[in-house]
């Protein structure tokens, strides 16, 4: 139990790590100055880790509020990563204008940190039994526990949201400085990414709802239109 505890803290730094060196690397590639954007990089760590936590607690408010000590409780693993993502898009305004930074090309950078920091934290999720998947008689289940330490066959949806974003690393990597404006690579792995966040929630144990309706397919369908609107008009305004 004593390093289960200590699993989905580890793999997270492991993934923030990883996300910063790769994030990095590919901002050179920009022509970006790499010591500014690791800066940046790093000092929207937190404030990450603050939405995405914050977003993970009130979609489970009603677990969390008899115990308000558990909010901040590491070991339990637990992030949603929209509410990190707008929580530190909105920081990163100020702090890149003041670092002298591109927005777009910053972002297409960060789009690379993020991608490859999920496939490593996914695989502590996998082992911590948070986001666990639902139970399964298909070929594709294994034998995995959820938060409480209950091991049935599941469908492997930490795995299956770390080959998405593998995936979508990967083209993305292809892609890279072949699409029409700086901006444009964050968009798409922003577009492609709620695409296949709307079918891995169907996979989840627990789905996190308000009232009636899904909350990460409400919003992946937020992002994925306001991603595709804004290639669009970004598009139009591109030489």
């Amino acid at each position: 139990m004593l390093a289960k505890r200590y699993i989905y803290p580890l793999m997270l730094y492991a993934g923030i790590l990883v996300g910063l060196t790769a994030g990095t690397y590919a901002a050179t590639l920009r022509g970006l100055n790499s010591t500014r954007v690791y800066a940046a990089m790093l000092l929207l760590v937190p404030p990450a880790l603050i939405g995405a936590r914050l977003l993970f607690v009130v979609s489970h408010w009603g677990f969390y509020r008899a115990d308000l000590r558990r909010i901040w409780r590491r070991s339990e693993g637990g992030a949603a990563l929209y509410g990190g993502l707008v929580l530190s898009f909105l920081v990163s305004r100020p702090l890149l204008k003041v670092l002298r930074l591109p927005l777009g090309a910053f972002w297409d950078a960060a789009a690379i940190a993020m991608l490859a920091g999920m496939v490593i934290t996914r695989v502590g999720c996998l082992m911590n039994g948070c986001c666990a998947g639902r139970p399964t008689t298909a070929w594709l289940g294994l034998y995995l526990p959820d938060l409480q330490g209950i091991r049935r066959r599941r469908v492997p949806t930490q795995l299956l949201e770390a080959g998405l974003a593998l995936a979508i690393l990967l083209v993305s990597a292809g892609l890279w400085n072949r699409l029409p404006f700086n901006g444009a690579l964050f968009l798409f792995a922003l577009a492609t990414y709620s695409v296949g966040r709307c079918w891995l929630e169907s996979t989840r144990e627990v789905i996190d709802t308000i009232g009636p309706v899904c909350l990460h397919v409400a919003l992946s369908v937020i992002f994925l239109t306001a991603s595709i609107t804004s290639f669009v008009l970004l598009c139009r305004h591109t030489p």
